[in-house]
């Protein structure tokens, strides 16, 4: 196991009335434990409001856990930072506009020592290489670039530290669908070439039987099922589940 999620729960304070007098506990996450093999991919599914974004910044430390905890293997994640990168959904925000994509994919490798500054171009040019894209863009900046482009830039960038693992949060959501269907196999490809371990989160189902080698469906904060994505659409076992199924099919 390179990740363990050991019985997560998460509350925030919700401040309610007209003059905010009034404060209320509201559950996140209840009781949510799970383990992640090594070179798998975990696909995390629910509506909006299911508690899989703020598992997700937990798992990032981004947000503590009010009670649990997450585990890492030590030897395999030595460096937190470094080891462990995110993607996010809207690849407009994600990038500085200011910055050249030179710059923007340099930062993460200076950083984190990854290579000599007389190695950088080369790595930059690997690295954009990995993700379909060449050394022409590395002078350019990220408003020059579709949707998918910069989502493309925004992979490189969290490949750029030689992740362990990297959690996907909705990261095809915002782009067309012809493009989806090419990050989806990106996505395929670069776990391969580069021994990765996914936590990809998606309100889509089908999106998760696709990319997933195990699915946790969530709901209310509470994971409802978790199968693998075959049993999952054979034989679910969650009325919600059956739900989420006929969505993806619609």
């Amino acid at each position: 196991m390179i990740l363990k999620a050991k019985g997560i729960h998460k509350y925030f304070v919700v401040q309610r009335g007209i003059f905010k007098q009034d404060m209320q506990k509201v559950c996140a996450l209840d009781d949510v434990s799970f383990a992640l093999e090594e070179f798998q991919t975990l696909g995390i599914v629910g509506e909006s409001g299911s508690g899989k974004t703020t598992l997700a910044k937990i798992i990032l430390n981004l947000i503590p856990a009010s009670s649990g905890r997450i585990v890492f293997d030590p030897q395999k994640i030595t460096n937190f930072r470094k080891d462990v990168q995110i993607i996010f959904q809207n690849p407009y925000n994600s990038l500085n506009p200011k910055m050249r994509i030179k710059d923007t994919l340099s930062e993460p490798l200076l950083i984190h020592n990854i290579v000599s500054r007389k190695q950088i171009k080369t790595k930059l040019i690997d690295l954009l290489r990995a993700v379909g894209l060449d050394e022409t863009i590395l002078n350019r900046r990220p408003s020059e670039f579709s949707g998918g482009q910069r989502q493309r830039i925004c992979i490189a960038r969290a490949l750029a530290t030689e992740p362990k693992i990297v959690v996907l949060d909705e990261p095809i959501s915002s782009l067309d669908l012809t493009v989806q269907v090419q990050m989806l196999d990106l996505f395929k490809e670069l776990k391969e070439k580069f021994h990765l371990t996914y936590i990809f989160i998606s309100h889509n189902l089908a999106v998760i039987k696709y990319i997933a080698d195990t699915v946790i469906v969530m709901q209310n904060g509470r994971i409802v099922e978790q199968a693998s994505p075959a049993d999952i659409f054979r034989h679910p076992a969650n009325a919600y589940t059956k739900q989420l199924i006929q969505a993806a099919r619609a």
